[in-house]
């Protein structure tokens, strides 16, 4: 093999490898554009995780959750319905308290100073005017730490 072939496979296989690397595309990766309506957009759905272990070991709720076909962002409003792709927001109820409070960060809900003993989060997913799209409920046992 010359000197000339050797750099044309070089270069051949450098591609080839930027190819399949980049295989998945931004959309693949980040969703469909904000700036492009969504026509028939799929519903709404929420993903919650259990509690993470190790914080719920020593007493911390740490709860993780995604939405999926909504995006959780701090706009509120009967304006917002027809936004698209789609917006809302969560609420949070922790065991059965009258009131509820809202994340717009979709980021790890955190609920500290639980008592020790069993407990839920209800996770609601709300359009902007909060009207509730779908929920999912996690149980959990706070640990008495103090007898650690």
């Amino acid at each position: 093999m010359n000197l000339a072939q050797r750099v044309l496979l070089i270069m051949t296989t450098s591609t080839l490898t930027a190819t399949l690397a980049a295989a998945q595309s931004a959309r693949e990766i980040r969703g469909p554009s904000p700036l492009v309506a969504i026509e028939d957009e799929a519903p709404p759905v929420l993903v919650v995780d259990p509690p993470l272990a190790e914080p719920l070991s020593r007493g911390l709720v740490f709860v993780q959750y995604r939405a999926q076909n909504l995006r959780v962002v701090p706009v509120f409003g009967a304006g917002a319905l027809s936004v698209s792709p789609r917006i809302g927001h969560v609420h949070i109820t922790v065991d059965d308290a009258p009131w509820h409070f809202v994340d717009t960060s979709g980021e790890t809900i955190v609920v500290v100073g639980l008592a020790p003993g069993p407990h839920r989060i209800l996770v609601e997913l709300a359009d902007p005017a909060h009207k509730v799209i779908t929920s999912r409920t996690v149980r959990f046992v706070v640990p008495d730490i103090s007898k650690s």
